[in-house]
């Protein structure tokens, strides 16, 4: 460690020397003292500007189609056909900029390169160009706000009332699923409740949750919206949905929420793909400890007649864990007769005070 910090120290310092050593050069060549004639590393430096433009070029070229599929998989959701559409107009936009831009930054280092007798054209203000460049950006912007705005008031809106609701909660290094019994209420949870079993936290005082189950992975059926709740146990972590084009960030303390619809099933989505172990899934894309890379759920798309026939076979909570159950019941007798008990202290005082 001695030795790695002593380099870093002989580094800085060759660096911080070559600094110097570079600022007195201008400094000689604004006051004029400096007549040294410039050496050929200008000509090397300015083809290698124009170098790296057509290789660089040609390397991210290169790489976005070849990685075209990895990053855009086949879309599953409906608002996912709206959002592609916008990120591809967007990048559309901002490509062209880019690449007008960075071809206009090297050709012109390469084409207008240092030589003796030329001089710089330098004007100090033009009103035309400025109201170019202002007006066709802001018009450009605004245009492609008000479309992210419109996608993300759908996306973020309330869910239709007819919508399936289930609960996802991240914690380290899995996610939890809930979903509501045949009442279609979540009940509620506290996280003073967690334990080994009880993992969600889930408050037997509420009655609604009485109904409530969990499940190891996440089923939804096709064509119907689904709005999904989203909780944290203990760090960030974020619910990504890549085919169904959503993600939300799981925030510890407050809850977070989105819905979608999906149109494909998992087994159209494995036939379209040609791949017969395909599964969506959610993954946790922050980076939220040593598990992280591990942090996945899967989610199932059934046709309707499917999730409902799934739905029916889930047995409640406490049905599936009666030791809890059980232990609510005893803790609130006890708490019940603690009460009385202490309800009846003040009559007998009242009493031996007569």
């Amino acid at each position: 460690m001695i030795a790695l910090g002593i380099l870093l120290a002989l580094v800085l310092l060759l660096v911080v020397f070559g600094l110097l050593f570079r600022l007195q050069i201008l400094t000689s060549i604004f006051s004029g003292s400096y007549n040294r004639p410039i050496g050929l590393s200008n000509r090397v430096n300015a083809i290698l500007m124009l170098a790296f433009l057509i290789l660089g070029g040609a390397a991210f070229a290169y790489s976005f189609v070849d990685n075209f599929d990895k990053m855009n998989p086949p879309i599953a959701s409906v608002h996912g056909v709206h959002t592609e559409k916008l990120f591809w107009t967007t990048m559309v936009v901002i490509g062209i900029v880019f690449v007008i831009t960075q071809v206009a930054l090297f050709v012109y280092s390469y084409r207008y390169q240092y030589r003796e007798g030329r001089r710089a054209f330098f004007f100090s203000h033009n009103n035309k160009i400025e109201i170019i460049w202002t007006v066709i950006p802001a018009v450009v912007m605004s245009g492609l706000i008000f479309g992210g705005w419109k996608e993300w008031t759908s996306i973020m809106g309330p869910a239709p009332k007819d919508a399936i609701e289930v609960e996802v909660m991240g914690k380290q290094f899995n996610f939890l699923v809930r979903y509501p019994g045949r009442d279609q209420k979540l009940g509620n949870i506290n996280y003073r409740l967690i334990d080994a079993t009880n993992e969600f936290g889930f408050d037997l005082n509420d009655q609604r949750g009485m109904d409530d189950f969990t499940a190891g992975e996440v089923h939804v059926p096709k064509g119907h919206p689904v709005l999904m709740r989203i909780r944290s146990r203990d760090v960030l972590h974020a619910v990504y949905a890549p085919h169904f084009r959503v993600q939300m960030y799981a925030v510890p303390g407050m809850p977070t929420k989105f819905w979608f619809t999906p149109t494909k099933t998992t087994d159209e989505m494995r036939a379209q793909t040609g791949n017969p172990n395909f599964n969506y899934e959610i993954a946790c894309n922050q980076i939220c400890g040593r598990g992280h890379f591990a942090m996945k759920a899967t989610i199932i798309v059934d046709e309707p007649e499917d999730y409902i026939a799934w739905y029916s076979q889930q047995k409640p909570f406490v049905e599936q864990n009666p030791d809890v159950l059980a232990d609510f019941k005893q803790k609130k007798a006890t708490s019940v007769e603690q009460a009385q008990a202490s309800a009846a202290v003040p009559t007998v005082s009242a009493k031996a005070a007569l």
